[in-house]
């Protein structure tokens, strides 16, 4: 809760001070920025279920290594190409990519936490990066400074509270249980087939606020961008259901009760979301600025995208848990639907979000019951047949 509601309160001083245009770069930069936290959310995963089975911390800290390594070169591609897509400068691209390779340290050790129950701690440093990533950027905009400043102040911040994780997990650390013979470790291979899942996830959360950009004019894409804190509250609010549930949703005994229980408690709380953004909708030009207003009326359509790909989430969770990341086809076939029809069909953000959100409620609805149907069944990291079955 302490880092979205930072997350969130870093859209309100930055849609005011850098006004819709600006401000429609800096949202364009964050999300681009999630695409490259793919890997760092995978190798969460993936380190959280091996530590459910048994590995140790020394070997999923030497697995988080050699991802930081891969995700350091794709950074690094990654900048050009955001100048040109993004129309940002270098300087705010770069900015925004130089987080990447630390989101992976930062993983490795929320991981550790995770499968290991350790939720009192894992609570204190998601709230404590979660903090460390927002102050020194609001502290830079308020000092009338760019996107790309802000970004490195993020970036900055971010490398403290890494630092502090690991000295975390290390004084806290229960002594390592002997990993049995070939038992497997996690590999460079289950993160891809994990960071697949999590890239749809971020795509299907992303996408329409990058496409937008080249649907709309600036004004608009700024007015979109901020009707999607909306989806992103919705999308966020209820994370620490899915981050408790896994390490049960690893294990076949408990796996289908706890995506049940999980499931239940997202569609409530989704419900709640979008009735809070349809009542609270007004308030929007009040906190952030009159310019804002014409998106009030859609606050609510963009709280129900974020509700259902919270669903979406959890489900494709699941599938990353039992080692079944195949399920994640239909989300990307989803994906490649909404790029389609945002592309030839909307011209307007109203239009951009009904599509969207039409995609996100579709697809969660769909993947989540094939995810109940096939839950209790684990598969080992190359796809191969059922391990153990409830």
């Amino acid at each position: 809760m302490v880092a979205n509601i930072a997350a969130y309160l870093l859209h309100i001083p930055a849609g005011r001070w850098l006004g819709p245009a600006a401000y429609g770069e800096f949202a364009s930069l964050l999300a681009a920025q999630l695409a490259l936290a793919v890997p760092a959310l995978a190798l969460q995963s993936v380190v959280a279920r091996q530590m459910v089975r048994g590995s140790s911390r020394a070997q999923q800290r030497a697995l988080g290594l050699r991802c930081v390594v891969i995700v350091a070169v794709l950074a690094a591609i990654s900048a050009p190409i955001l100048t040109v897509l993004l129309h940002t400068s270098a300087t705010a691209a770069i900015a925004s990519v130089m987080m990447a390779p630390v989101l992976v340290l930062l993983a490795t050790e929320q991981g550790i936490l995770q499968g290991q129950s350790r939720f009192g701690e894992l609570a204190l440093v998601i709230a404590g990066a979660g903090l460390a990533k927002v102050v020194p950027a609001v502290v830079v905009l308020a000092a009338g400074g760019s996107p790309g400043p802000a970004l490195i102040g993020s970036a900055a911040g971010l490398l403290v509270a890494t630092a502090a994780a690991r000295l975390v997990v290390d004084l806290g650390a229960r002594h390592d249980r002997d990993v049995e013979a070939g038992r497997s470790t996690g590999s460079l291979r289950a993160i891809l087939a994990a960071s697949q899942v999590q890239l749809v996830i971020v795509a299907l959360s992303s996408l329409d606020l990058v496409v937008v950009r080249a649907v709309v004019d600036r004004e608009q894409a700024g007015l979109y961008a901020l009707g999607a804190v909306a989806a992103k509250v919705a999308f966020w609010l209820p994370q620490a259901i899915g981050l408790v549930a896994y390490p049960r949703l690893a294990d076949p005994g408990q796996a289908r009760a706890a995506l049940r229980s999980a499931l239940g408690g997202l569609v409530g709380i989704g419900v709640l979301v979008v009735a809070a953004a349809a009542v609270a909708a007004p308030l929007a030009s009040v906190v952030v600025g009159a310019a804002y207003q014409p998106v009030e009326p859609l606050l609510w359509v963009f709280a129900l995208q974020g509700a259902a790909l919270a669903v979406l989430q959890v489900a494709l969770l699941s599938a990353i848990a039992r080692g079944r990341t195949r399920l994640a086809a239909v989300a990307w076939c989803a994906a490649a639907i909404e790029l389609t029809l945002i592309a030839t069909l909307a011209q307007t953000a109203t239009g951009t979000i009904t599509i969207a959100a039409g995609t996100a409620v579709i697809t969660a609805a769909i993947t989540a019951t094939v995810a109940l149907l096939g839950a209790g069944t684990r598969v080992d990291d190359r796809g191969g047949g059922a391990l153990r079955s409830s």
